[in-house]
């Protein structure tokens, strides 16, 4: 008998047992996600000013929250106090335990209905890929320490997403090439500072900026943090006003890569038609119809700069007259 499963009967399929026997195979994986405390709640008002962007894509469609207890996500209480104004046809969310069956709960816009999981409810769990497939949109705060899991799945089944991640993710060999063939980009409403999450309650307080509201509730501000997505919306078209002309001292040419430097992304060029190397920051202003970006090993001085997985200018390759820069995206112009 595998642990947390004693009170269920098994009298079905042979699928049903190997969805119980996935249980047992996946338990390392579920203490190490519980073992890096990445559980972390959004806040309403963060997620307000996103997915107001995006309510054309709601109409009739239905939307999964695969890393949410809908008992604190504020995901679900967003689409279920707007789901008539935004017109969607179901939410389904899955609650989610380190090692017990959970449950998920479904809305129609009429009924609530709660169904037992025969899994913990891991995004990885064959029920959850189920339900995966069945919607046509997944918005949720997927843990940090799995995104670049749990974007693959995305991938994998050519899933719509609006979803939450850390900056840092760019520097993923998973996740940048997807961020330079235009498959996923940043969300339009967080383009610096820091956000304010809930954590549970046997979390530590050992962040820089931490709070305990007079409920007793634990908050915790994560610097970097973006949204993800790959729906559409006019404000990723508007173009980046640019003033600044190009001169050799102001924009040296990096020692290793066929490019030259720009420290901000307020300071590219409006007139030099080769490739830069920008700050990841870049991203919030990225316009596809306005910029290209480059795969950076195909901008090598020489073939004896090593070979970056990811396409990004990085670590003591990426100097400056031999002095090293922070990461740096390489962009193009487009001609128009």
């Amino acid at each position: 008998m595998v642990e947390g499963i004693e009170n269920i009967e098994i009298v079905g399929t042979k699928e049903v047992i190997e969805l119980v026997k996935d249980i047992k195979s996946n338990k390392e994986l579920n203490n190490a996600r519980r073992d890096k405390q990445d559980e972390f709640y959004t806040q309403l008002t963060d997620i307000e000013k996103e997915l107001k962007n995006y309510k054309e894509y709601f109409k009739g469609k239905i939307v999964f929250c695969n890393c949410d207890d809908p008992q604190e996500s504020n995901f679900w209480n967003y689409f279920k106090l707007n789901f008539e104004h935004i017109g969607l046809k179901k939410i389904i969310s899955t609650h989610y335990d380190y090692e017990k069956p959970t449950y998920k709960l479904e809305y129609n816009g009429k009924e609530l209905i709660k169904t037992d999981l025969l899994e913990n409810g891991d995004f990885r769990s064959a029920e959850c890929i189920e339900l995966l497939k069945e919607a046509d949109i997944i918005v949720t705060n997927p843990p940090f320490s799995l995104f670049r899991e749990y974007v693959a799945q995305l991938m994998k089944y050519n899933k719509s997403f609006i979803i939450i991640g850390s900056l840092n993710a760019i520097g993923y060999k998973e996740i940048f090439p997807l961020l330079q063939k235009d498959k996923m980009w940043f969300g339009c409403s967080i383009h610096s500072g820091d956000r304010e999450f809930r954590v549970p309650s046997h979390y530590p307080l050992n962040a820089a900026g931490f709070r305990i509201d007079t409920s007793g509730n634990k908050y915790i501000r994560i610097k970097g943090v973006r949204w993800f997505t790959n729906l559409d919306i006019k404000e990723r078209h508007e173009d980046l006003i640019l003033y600044k002309n190009y001169n050799e001292n102001d924009y040296p040419e990096f020692d290793n890569y066929n490019a030259i430097n720009v420290d901000k992304t307020k300071d590219i060029p409006i007139d030099y038609d080769g490739g830069m190397g920008v700050p990841i920051t870049f991203m919030d202003k990225y316009n596809p119809d306005q910029f290209e970006i480059l795969n950076a090993n195909d901008h090598r001085k020489s073939e004896n700069i090593p070979i970056k997985f990811h396409g990004l200018i990085k670590d003591k390759d990426g100097c400056v007259n031999g002095k090293n820069k922070y990461v740096r995206i390489l962009i193009k112009r487009r001609v128009r």
